[in-house]
């Protein structure tokens, strides 16, 4: 079916000549015409690969006569929806009907009124118009529902580790697929709770669902806060990213005020759970170096995941940690020693790493004066 703007073309099948070139005649100013004598020469050009937009169609016709034409037509998927016209000089109701039955759209008897068959012709190439572009309409809807599927299938995994900000600017295509496998450097930020093991042990365990409902959601809402990437969380523990899959300009020190929100909201929620018996405390270890990162898992099951010594590095530290501390790598120091007041606690021995590693505490930001001990 061609578009509204250009000329459609019409197959006039008749066995009678004169016939035929009354039709032309008739059409020529408006449409392109094609002719057949017979229904064998119809179904030649119909099946040659280039179909008329309608077929005008007599009935009776030596060999295949009309109504055989007509069945053919309609059996073949690509030339089903060619609208049909019967131009036929049979006209009981029988035959009409016959005709409409094996998908014709209309019947015009003999002798033919001119002015009828063009109104006739303009009014079903419009409803074929009309029909192809609902299909195509249609088509064009269910891949946009498709995408809009996978679009939020994907929208699901990433707002499993990523802010939503992050996940906007990711699914505009402002960033690279965060679950490529790339390498970059990152700050970690590993956060355990403190007495946990023990409290699990002695306490029922809605008593320990409501607390690690109270902790998740307190520290998520700094994560989505910060933007950072959560890499994961089990239990009392989880570990944060800064730097991916969105490069900011100093991530060691985004982290590391982070934590220290974390510490105070954590205040917080110790000061209404020691109230409830709840004897818990919170450490933090934050580090920064490179690291390959992307998709890890298999079909169906893919997780984002992060792998280097920055991570064990930053879990080692929140290892080391006391309540309320937060130890940070010698790396992450430089990165903040105009930020934050820091303190050097020593070389530590760190499961993983073969030469003593250099640790920091926090103390507190640099607008806080810190007391000094005599």
């Amino acid at each position: 079916m061609p578009p509204s703007n250009e000329i459609a073309t019409i197959l006039v099948v008749d066995d009678t000549p004169a016939n035929l070139s009354l039709m032309v005649e008739i059409l020529k100013p408006d449409y392109r015409t094609r002719i057949a004598i017979n229904g064998e020469k119809a179904l030649e050009l119909v099946f040659g690969g280039d179909p008329p937009d309608l077929i005008l169609l007599d009935i009776m016709m030596p060999g295949l006569n009309g109504y055989d034409v007509c069945r053919r037509i309609k059996e073949r998927p690509q030339t089903q929806d060619i609208p049909i016209i019967f131009v036929s000089a049979m006209g009981e109701v029988e035959d009409e009907t016959r005709g409409l039955d094996l998908g014709g759209v209309d019947y015009v008897t003999k002798p033919i009124s001119p002015a009828i068959v063009k109104a006739r012709i303009r009014t079903h190439l419009a409803v074929s118009r009309q029909a192809r572009e609902l299909v195509e309409l249609n088509q064009t809807l269910e891949r946009r529902v498709a995408q809009g599927v996978q679009e939020l299938e994907r929208m699901g995994r990433l707002k499993r580790f990523f802010s939503p900000s992050v996940v906007e600017m990711l699914l505009s295509g402002a960033s690279d697929d965060p679950l490529r496998s790339h390498r970059r450097e990152v700050a970690a930020v590993f956060v355990d709770l403190r007495g946990f093991t023990a409290f699990t042990e002695t306490s029922d365990p809605e008593d320990v669902m409501l607390a690690l409902n109270q902790y998740h959601s307190a520290m998520g809402e700094l994560v989505m806060a910060y933007s950072g990437t959560l890499e994961h969380f089990a239990g009392d523990g989880m570990m944060i990213y800064f730097n991916d899959p969105v490069e900011i300009e100093n991530p060691a020190a985004v982290a590391v005020e982070m934590a220290i929100g974390m510490q105070r909201r954590f205040a917080l929620l110790a000061r209404d759970w020691k109230k409830r018996g709840y004897p818990l405390s919170m450490g933090i270890g934050v580090a920064q170096g490179f690291a390959t990162i992307g998709a890890i898992g298999y079909e169906g099951r893919r997780d984002y995941g992060v792998i280097g010594n920055v991570t064990n590095m930053a879990a080692r530290l929140c290892g080391e940690a006391t309540g309320g501390q937060i130890l940070i790598s010698q790396r992450v120091q430089g990165f903040v020693a105009d930020k934050v007041h820091t303190e050097w606690i020593g070389d530590m021995t760190l499961k993983g790493f073969h030469r003593p590693v250099p640790a920091f505490a926090v103390l507190g930001p640099m607008d806080v004066t810190i007391p000094t001990v005599t």
